[in-house]
């Protein structure tokens, strides 16, 4: 078996819109293009990998497969024509980021970056919202990545990704009264949207866990201390997102936005805005609008 590599291209594009439509526009071909290279993909491995429908496509289980391994060629391909095609950078980005993505998201934007530009000296700093903003401002920061909860953000919107409940598949731990909560040690926004949530709901509950970093809300949660809000695309491996069926619904709508500071200009900053939006747009299953 030998799989054509534009083919896993279109195979990449449908997966992420859901829509042949919309992957013809993303990828520059025709619709028909993109419904014939899909079924030449198919055929190639011999099983059917979406379903359609009238409302577009969805994954099978062999699609899903498929796609990680697909995922990785395309950015493989990617990176390679980018470093034939891009000058070599020199200079620093200094970027702050929310815990959240600096695994998931992050990691994707500097490992690419990083081989093709090795001489741009890079600064990574995790931290909440509020505080990448202020050293944006402050001039510590190229870039900062942000939570922002209003419709039409300043920024550039990456993302969106709404903050839900999530609860452990083997503790359920949803079911105990009263509801045992994770929160954020200091954040007024716990208090604004988290807590609200649930007393909107008439929950009752008790605050069981805190933690400052949104890898300790996760832990409390895995581990059966607590429910605890979590954005949407980060949900760890053996839990869920508690629903509308079960009292529960989402938290907010947060979108995820990338600020820029004024006073930073050059190509070395302007080819890591470009390797963030490529991250976000492959890094998880999440999409902006």
């Amino acid at each position: 078996m030998q799989l054509d590599s534009d083919q896993l291209r279109t195979f990449v594009a449908v997966a992420d819109t859901g829509n042949f439509t919309y992957a013809a526009d993303r990828i520059g071909r025709t619709q028909s293009a993109v419904s014939m290279q899909v079924k030449r993909l198919e055929e190639t491995v011999g099983e059917q990998l979406f379903e359609r429908g009238s409302r577009g496509v969805a994954m099978t289980r062999k699609g899903e497969q498929l796609l990680p391994y697909a995922r990785r060629v395309v950015a493989l391909l990617e990176e390679t024509e980018a470093s034939f095609r891009a000058p070599s950078l020199s200079g620093r980005v200094r970027i702050g980021v929310p815990e959240e993505y600096g695994y998931s998201v992050l990691s994707l934007a500097l490992g690419s970056f990083a081989r093709i530009h090795p001489k741009v000296d890079i600064t990574a700093h995790y931290g909440p919202s509020d505080r990448n903003l202020t050293a944006l401002k402050a001039n510590q920061l190229d870039l900062a990545i942000v939570f922002e909860w209003e419709d039409n953000p300043s920024g550039e919107t990456l993302r969106i990704d709404p903050t839900v409940w999530v609860t452990s598949d083997e503790h359920n731990q949803h079911l105990e009264r009263p509801l045992p909560i994770a929160l954020y040690e200091s954040s007024g926004w716990c208090t604004e949207f988290a807590m609200r949530s649930l007393q909107q709901r008439r929950r009752d509950y008790r605050v069981a866990y805190r933690s400052d970093t949104s890898g300790g809300l996760k832990l409390a949660v895995a581990s059966g201390l607590a429910i605890a809000p979590i954005s949407r695309s980060n949900i760890p491996q053996g839990c869920r997102e508690l629903g509308p069926a079960e009292g529960f619904g989402d938290i907010d709508t947060s979108r995820v936005v990338l600020y820029r500071n004024p006073r930073s200009n050059g190509a070395a900053v302007d080819g890591m805005v470009d390797a963030v939006r490529e991250a976000f747009r492959d890094g998880g299953a999440s999409n902006p609008e």
